[in-house]
């Protein structure tokens, strides 16, 4: 090419006018290089997880129940007094009076005072057959008693009782285990190997299998029947009220949440 400069393509290009072309040329491909680089970051791109690492998004559950049973060594019992009179302040006071000698009866039978605990109290009209008139007042004073030694515990009650005559009122009794962590820690145990047990059934029908735990749910809720007695001489018949409190069964029951591998 002399310095005057070269014909191509039907033009005359001079040296300054070729180095300018080359130059547009190299920053256009640049562009374009660059533009499909950009293109490739903004395509998202999905990777398999690596064989054996966790991903907790696939998860798999297990439930189990975990039972017990336990001697109950608490029972507490509803003892009330029932009086009627014409007049409401009259049928109080028989009341109050009645009342006042059960309790000492129930601390004279081993009840200790911070285990005797009023649950209720009422004055209500009694009327007649009509429900037109008032023909009298009934009031009513119910306490719980708390009873720690159940070799003892007919003979409370007898003792209540005796003292009320017919006002007295024995509204039911309820059995409980006092301390039930030794109990609830196996339930517990037993619960969530039976979940897992449940969990690797689950897994392995599908192929799959077991990491870690990522939750634990728990509902446990003891099963307390209660036991009912009569009232009056029905509840006086025997010279001591045999109490029995039999067998309780505590349960624990688990939701167990699994990661899949």
């Amino acid at each position: 090419m002399s310095e005057h400069g070269k014909w191509w393509h039907g033009r005359w290009w001079t040296a300054p006018s070729i180095a300018v072309l080359a130059t547009l040329v190299v920053v256009a491909g640049y562009d374009r290089m660059t533009a499909r680089a950009s293109d490739q970051e903004a395509t998202p791109v999905l990777a398999a997880a690596p064989a054996g690492e966790r991903t907790d998004s696939r998860t798999i559950n297990g439930t189990g129940t975990g039972r017990v049973r336990g001697t109950p060594d608490t029972m507490s019992v509803d003892i009330g007094v029932t009086t009627r009179g014409e007049r409401a302040q009259p049928a109080m006071a028989d009341n109050r009076d009645q009342a006042s000698t059960v309790f000492e009866a129930l601390r004279d039978a081993g009840v200790e005072e911070s285990d005797i605990q009023t649950t209720s109290f009422s004055v209500t009209p009694v009327l007649d057959d009509d429900g037109e008139r008032i023909t009298g007042y009934e009031v009513s004073n119910t306490v719980t008693a708390t009873l720690h030694d159940l070799d003892r515990a007919g003979a409370v009650i007898d003792a209540a009782a005796e003292v009320a005559g017919d006002d007295i009122r024995i509204d039911g009794v309820w059995f409980s285990i006092e301390d039930t962590s030794e109990l609830v820690a196996v339930a517990r145990a037993e619960a969530v190997k039976r979940a897992r047990a449940q969990a690797e059934q689950l897994a392995a029908a599908a192929g799959l299998g077991l990491d870690d735990v990522l939750s634990i749910e728990e509902t446990s809720a003891p099963a307390t029947p209660p036991v009912d007695y009569a009232e009056g001489d029905v509840a006086r018949a025997a010279p001591a009220t045999p109490i029995n409190p039999g067998m309780q069964e505590l349960f624990v029951d688990v939701v167990v949440t699994f990661a899949i591998r």
